[in-house]
């Protein structure tokens, strides 16, 4: 059942529940290199392919502390759900954030057990975790839309996603699905 806290969002995102059962492509997985910008398309230990000249978060990347910080989130994700209708032409929302995000948050005093116990909760269900915590959310893999590809390749610009460019965002769209596992270093 859907969480009421979870419904705004998941209506403007078009979100659906991801299973535990990943796409054809079970096998690939996605390594974004923040210091590299680059994401690696895997298959176990193999690179298939590289999509290079990422963009990633105005604030770097690292522990993201709050909604707003602009920070790129390290740790494992999957995706969650996708957005075809975003105005970022595609969008890959990541599982953020994780439990391991939600355990440093607790200790640092950033989120409450209640929180925390709502974010366990929904990865232990294969659920979205809670978007509207104070570690933000609405984490994930994009396109450029209509946004200007000069800007894209001179500056990391996003909120804490990682942004590719239209060309590249449309092509990852036929290897990844719900599911699919990102780890991001």
């Amino acid at each position: 059942m859907l969480k009421a806290y979870l419904l705004p969002f998941c209506l403007l995102s078009y979100c659906s529940f991801f299973s535990a059962e990943v796409s054809a492509n079970s096998n690939v997985w996605l390594l974004i290199d923040t210091k590299a910008r680059k994401i690696e398309v895997k298959k176990g230990g193999q690179t298939l392919e590289t999509l290079n000249s990422i963009a990633i978060g105005r604030g770097g990347a690292g522990f993201k502390s709050h909604r707003g910080d602009n920070i790129t989130p390290h740790g494992d994700y999957r995706i969650g759900w996708i957005g075809e209708k975003s105005s970022f032409r595609r969008f890959f929302g990541l599982t953020y954030p994780s439990i391991d995000d939600a355990e440093k948050a607790l200790g640092q005093g950033i989120i409450n057990h209640a929180t925390y116990d709502r974010i366990v909760a929904a990865h232990m269900n294969n659920q979205i975790p809670p978007q509207n915590t104070p570690l933000g959310g609405q984490i994930g893999i994009h396109g450029l839309g209509r946004a200007d590809e000069r800007i894209h390749k001179s500056f990391d610009w996003t909120h804490g996603c990682i942004a590719l460019t239209n060309v590249q965002i449309d092509h990852l769209s036929q290897l990844v699905d719900t599911g699919t596992v990102v780890k991001i270093k």
